[in-house]
């Protein structure tokens, strides 16, 4: 037993409070008792995340090309393109970025996994977003990826951050939920708001499937990546002003489970159902078993 182990989010918000620090200090904390490494090493590990950001981001807008399936690429570098009709600099941002991260994943560049692949492009485009509209300090940043990072954990042990398991809840729904969370520290919100931020978003996401077109991490999982991104900054925004989830925060993670567990398997990864098995989806599936048996 960690002195600093935290099952639960009330858990990591009692220690937090016991130790009058934040929801960060206390996942470094844990991440040192459990690694045995000092902590610059545990920091310095977690900011070379942030390098990958970037770094996927820029790759990303870099490359307008398709994927090899033709089925993705170049709607970040449109996006960014093009002048904002409805969306602020900072949520064009992020969806412009989200873009760009899930298209390099398509096409198999760098990515960080955070929580997983399909759901790659959320945290990194909100964070980078809010840092540059912001000009949050890099330490801060670092912080906030282990906020979200201690959440995250939190979910999996509790929940599923797998598509597999739980449909895109567990995976977009999980990212943009820590997006929210680490935006929510970003500018200041409190461990209290951190967590709402987490919980307004989250309860937001149940019921998502995971339904790819082909078995393919491409459609609609890129597309999504951006819709969410934006969703995570709106919870983010609530929860600053003081508004409060109905419902707890490890009790949306509950429901999040327990939809996962009911979930019809033909909408967790399997491409048996949603938009997978539209009459386009199915078109593409069939062309792509055609192109591979050739």
């Amino acid at each position: 037993m960690y002195k600093y182990e935290y099952k639960t989010l009330h858990e990591l918000l009692a220690l937090a409070e016991k130790e009058k620090t934040t929801l960060a200090d206390i996942v470094v904390r844990h991440e040192i008792e459990s690694s045995e490494e000092i902590e610059e090493k545990v920091r310095a590990v977690m900011a070379s995340r942030l390098d990958v950001f970037r770094e996927s981001i820029e790759a990303g807008l870099q490359d307008p090309g398709k994927s090899v399936s033709g089925l993705v690429g170049g709607d970040a570098h449109k996006l960014s393109q093009g002048t904002p009709t409805l969306l602020g600099p900072l949520a064009h941002k992020a969806a412009v970025y989200a873009l760009a991260v899930s298209e390099a994943n398509a096409k198999m560049f760098k990515i960080v996994a955070c929580p997983t692949a399909g759901s790659c492009g959320i945290v990194p485009a909100v964070m980078t977003a809010v840092a540059e509209e912001l000009k949050v300090p890099r330490r801060n940043m670092v912080d906030a990826l282990f906020t979200a990072a201690g959440i995250g954990a939190v979910v999996a042990r509790n929940a599923s951050v797998a598509g597999a398991v739980g449909g895109c809840q567990a995976e977009c729904g999980t990212a943009a939920a820590m997006a929210a969370a680490a935006a929510a520290e970003m500018a200041g919100g409190r461990n209290e708001m951190i967590l709402q931020a987490f919980a307004l978003c989250m309860k937001n996401t149940l019921g998502l499937a995971c339904d790819p077109v082909a078995g393919l991490v491409e459609v609609p999982c890129v597309k999504r990546n951006a819709v969410f991104a934006v969703e995570a900054l709106a919870a983010a925004e609530m929860a600053l002003t003081g508004i409060k989830s109905v419902i707890p925060p490890d009790e949306v993670i509950a429901a999040m489970a327990e939809i996962g567990r009911i979930m019809p398997v033909a909408l967790k990864e399997t491409s048996d159902g949603g938009l997978a098995r539209t009459e386009t989806g199915k078109a593409i599936a069939a062309r792509m078993e055609k192109a591979m048996a050739e």
